[in-house]
């Protein structure tokens, strides 16, 4: 059976292939699942209505059976034009909000940097 994971992104290219490269690298999956938004920290974290990226986490966890769920926040993001310490903030509140609904799964936040390396931000 496959093992796969969730990736919740901006919609941004330049850090689609950092970040897979990175959870593949790091945690033991097969497949990336990869739901996009302009700004995906900020959208999990300040928009009321995230019904849409609920049902494809849905999708990704229920008929997939996706072990565990990344946010990413990136440098230089135009969706989500704010200093990196809002990102980080988001990407924690992200990450807090998801958990709400998928309490038995892990959810790693991320930040992808200016040199487009990928760190940890929290996990839950």
């Amino acid at each position: 059976m496959d093992i796969r994971a969730t990736c919740l992104n901006c919609m941004d290219g330049r850090v689609q292939l950092p970040v897979l490269q990175w959870i593949k690298e790091n945690y033991r999956v097969d497949f990336v699942d990869v739901i996009t938004e302009a700004g995906m920290d900020e959208v999990l974290s300040n928009q009321e209505d995230i019904r849409e990226v609920l049902r494809s986490i849905a999708i990704s966890v229920n008929v997939n059976k996706s072990t565990r769920l990344f946010v990413v926040g990136h440098y230089d993001c135009r969706g989500n034009p704010v200093e990196e310490k809002v990102h980080y903030h988001e990407i924690n509140c992200a990450v807090k909000r998801l958990k709400t609904h998928w309490p038995d799964h892990e959810i790693v936040g991320l930040w992808v940097d200016k040199t487009w390396t990928v760190q940890i931000v929290c996990h839950q």
